[in-house]
């Protein structure tokens, strides 16, 4: 339990940061943030507690029982690594944006762009 508690503080700190600070580099790195709280989310729903044998299971019917009791789900993972990849897209889509902003208007600073015209 203190697990999800702690991603979702891990969370709550990311949503903090989007929401609060006018520097556009922190919203971009409360962004990260808040990604990787959801992926540690992700990893331990799928986590099942006694984790993964050191040896694979013979093909007997016991053994294959017990390997499914203490397996990780696989799910989770796959969409963990989709969720990877979605991230380093939006990162690089955002750090460009940025850097767009900055070299129009000098700074990354949000309420100075607002107060721009043109």
């Amino acid at each position: 339990m203190l697990v999800y508690v702690l991603c979702l503080a891990l969370m709550a700190v990311g949503i903090y940061a989007m929401v609060a600070k006018k520097n556009v580099v922190k919203i971009i790195i409360g962004l990260m943030v808040t990604e990787y709280a959801v992926n540690m989310l992700l990893v331990v729903i799928g986590w099942r507690t006694g984790g993964v044998p050191p040896i694979l299971p013979e093909s007997s019917g016991g053994a294959t029982t017990r390997f499914l009791a203490h397996a990780v789900d696989p799910l989770a993972q796959a969409l963990i690594m989709t969720s990877i990849i979605v991230s380093l897209a939006v990162l690089l889509v955002s750090v460009a944006l940025a850097i767009r902003i900055h070299q129009k208007y000098g700074t990354f600073d949000i309420t100075e762009i607002r107060k721009l015209k043109g």
